[in-house]
């Protein structure tokens, strides 16, 4: 059984058509991105499968539950940490988990999530007291703390730095090594690259690609950038005939040799090599996911959402 099953999902705010019939499913133990622009209807379709909004039309499974009607069967097996949360700036950290912990029929032991969390520390702070990533960790902590078998993360690492970034990474990585299924939505195309084994684009209420980051990058024809230093009086013209090879740039000492195929570089280096070229500050830029993302979704701006 899947740990989530769409069909045909349609929500409307009047004239608004949020989601447009959309169907998919995440398999038990994945890590499953959702992205898409500012009003594509990601925080619709979440809202949807946690139970928070009432669908128009389809069928939504979750843990093999109706999310509307076994709501509160569905809460005890879920977790859900939300785009934007708060709590009392008085409020200490234990005090927190005690209190969501109070919420369930069979919490979770929260002490060993405050080690997990790497916040043991901070048991007696006060929530204002917190940074930006602790009281990261500390929302994790809370939609943890029923001990789920599905964990929704909405947008959990905007505002972090980049070393705090990616320790969110590692904690997610871990939840998952411990057999849940995460439902991801993130505005960072690298976080999502690095994190999840399928990514969900949606733009204008419709999907418009579903597959592995890799697969996603792999359709995408985009060129590859190769950057390197050379003499001034290097004459980068011959490297135009090389196979693949469809444009160069020179500015000053920096070349720039653009092209498509898995040879490429091999193609140009052993040309500068056969030349007796020497070169350096070799590097190269390959199409990512952020790549991929703004392709689809202008492309689907241009159809009017169409896939």
């Amino acid at each position: 059984m899947a740990a989530i099953e769409v069909s045909s999902l349609a929500k409307s705010y009047g004239q608004l058509r949020a989601v447009e019939g959309i169907s998919f499913s995440v398999g038990r133990g994945e890590i499953f991105g959702m992205v898409g622009p500012n009003g594509a209807g990601k925080t619709t379709t979440i809202e949807c499968l946690e139970g928070m909004r009432s669908a128009d039309g389809g069928e939504i499974r979750v843990l093999g539950l109706d999310p509307r009607k076994d709501g509160h069967e569905l809460r005890e097996r879920i977790g859900v940490q939300l785009q934007q949360s708060s709590l009392p700036d008085d409020m200490k950290v234990w005090e927190a988990l005690d209190l969501f912990s109070s919420y369930y029929r069979k919490p979770a032991a929260w002490e060993p999530l405050l080690e997990r969390l790497e916040i043991t520390d901070k048991r007696n702070a006060r929530f204002s007291k917190l940074s930006g990533g602790q009281k990261q960790r500390l929302f994790i902590a809370l939609a943890l703390v029923n001990d789920p078998e599905l964990i929704f993360l909405d947008e959990l690492t905007t505002g972090l730095d980049p070393h705090a970034r990616r320790s969110m990474w590692d904690l997610v990585r871990g939840i998952r090594e411990r057999g849940k299924t995460i439902f991801l939505t993130t505005h960072y195309m690298e976080e999502a690259e690095h994190l999840c084994d399928r990514v969900l684009v949606i733009d204008h209420g419709r999907i418009v690609a579903l597959d592995s980051p890799a697969n996603l990058i792999r359709r995408l024809e985009k060129e590859i950038r190769i950057l390197f230093t050379a003499a001034p009086d290097f004459d980068p013209e011959p490297l135009k005939a090389l196979p693949g090879v469809t444009r160069v740039e020179k500015n000053r000492e920096r070349i720039l040799v653009a092209g498509c195929g898995d040879r490429l570089i091999v193609v140009v280096v052993n040309a500068l090599d056969s030349r007796g070229v020497r070169f350096k500050d070799l590097r190269t830029e390959q199409p990512d996911l952020e790549d991929v993302f703004l392709a689809l979704t202008q492309e689907a701006g241009l159809n009017g959402g169409e896939r």
